[in-house]
């Protein structure tokens, strides 16, 4: 079944995390044009690979570095493409954590900002019905910069390691995608006006969570909170029927230091929608989530449960709202009752006292500055 069921070796077909930031790497100007979206056995593929070698030897010739290529401008183009082509919540962490290594000052807020002027094109999976190879058919990613291009929302001048500006390399490219497919809409025809991946914030997350609202169709919710501990706890809850319609998921300790190392809820997520209740339930997490997960889900919740981050302070039953239309989260519990229980929390044990992991819990920070562990070092 697998073999006749996929259409070869490579990545998920979707626009999961895997197509999400080899085309964010495109878009950045790090990788070749049309690179990241052919299939991975396509005879395309050993040209690519032959013109990507040339490229390398020319870069270290003409000594084209990664700083000279990851500038602010480029996270900006790689934000703008990855919100166009409805990419995956993990590339926000992602980015965060490769601008922190190459010196580039980013934030949360700058997702928001750009998700604000870019709207979703591609009608792909897991909110849409394509899968990237068929985006490749249609024009790939080049075809999608260059209408964010025509719409000023992309730095044109902005260097790519072929040595040519991203205008350069875009120049024979037409502002309008083919007729012909229904993949990439045109400008005026967009999946959603705005960008889907949307950064809440309130009392629940001072520091910010990310949310995928694409494909949601109830933006809005206000529910009682289910509260587990953990990953596993969860997903035998759900299996066990003791979710319902209404509920508000709250799965905590599993963020960078208390997981260590935030495990994605693929399975909770998908336990959720087996079951009917994708468009009825939300979840909240301090962890993060597959690429291939839609509907009402929060992840990346900063501060951690871990750290006492109020996530770690929500008791069973407290009422929860997670407005994707505001980008708020929030905790209905009063500010009185919020420090009483603060002054109650304690610490947990943490998982590892030895070890990688143990070290990993140590340094790692938070979410909201991509979770790396060489801030203050």
């Amino acid at each position: 079944m697998e073999r006749n069921a996929c259409p070869g070796a490579g990545s998920c077909g979707g626009m999961f995390t895997a197509n999400t930031m080899s085309s964010a790497f495109e878009a950045m100007g790090m990788s070749l044009m049309y690179s990241s979206t052919m299939a991975a056995e396509d005879a395309e593929k050993a040209d690519s690979t032959e013109a990507s070698a040339k490229a390398l030897v020319n870069a270290i010739k003409q000594q084209i570095l990664p700083s000279q290529i990851l500038t602010r401008q480029a996270f900006e183009n790689g934000i703008a493409t990855i919100m166009a082509i409805g990419g995956s919540t993990n590339s926000v962490l992602h980015l965060l954590a490769i601008a922190n290594a190459i010196g580039v000052e980013l934030t949360l807020d700058d997702f928001e900002t750009i998700r604000k002027k870019v709207p979703v094109l591609c009608d792909l999976k897991p909110s849409g019905q394509y899968v990237t190879t068929e985006l490749h058919q249609a024009g790939g990613i080049p075809q999608v910069m260059k209408m964010l291009l025509a719409q000023g929302l992309i730095h044109g001048d902005a260097l790519t390691v072929s040595g040519q500006t991203i205008a350069e390399q875009l120049a024979d490219i037409p502002t309008e995608p083919p007729a012909d497919q229904s993949v990439i809409r045109p400008w005026d025809q967009p999946m959603y006006t705005q960008g889907h991946l949307a950064i809440l914030k309130g009392n629940l997350a001072e520091e910010g969570g990310v949310a995928k609202i694409s494909g949601v169709k109830n933006p809005k919710i206000t529910g009682p909170a289910r509260v587990f501990e953990s990953e596993e706890d969860c997903l035998s809850a759900i299996l066990a029927g003791k979710i319902v319609a209404g509920d508000v998921v709250i799965v905590r300790y599993e963020g960078p230091k208390g997981g260590p190392g935030m495990r994605e809820m693929l399975a909770p997520t998908s336990a959720i929608i087996g079951a009917g209740l994708g468009d009825s339930v939300g979840l909240i997490t301090d962890g993060r989530f597959s690429g291939g997960t839609y509907g009402l889900v929060v992840g990346h919740v900063a501060p951690e449960a871990f750290v006492g981050g109020t996530i770690a302070l929500v008791k069973e039953g407290d009422s929860v709202t997670i407005d994707a239309t505001r980008q708020a989260i929030e905790l209905h519990v009063s500010d009185d009752e919020l420090a009483q229980r603060r002054a109650q929390w304690t610490a947990p044990e943490p998982r590892y006292r030895r070890g990688v992991l143990a070290k990993y819990a140590k340094l790692v920070s938070s979410s909201s500055l991509g979770a790396v562990t060489d801030l203050g070092l």
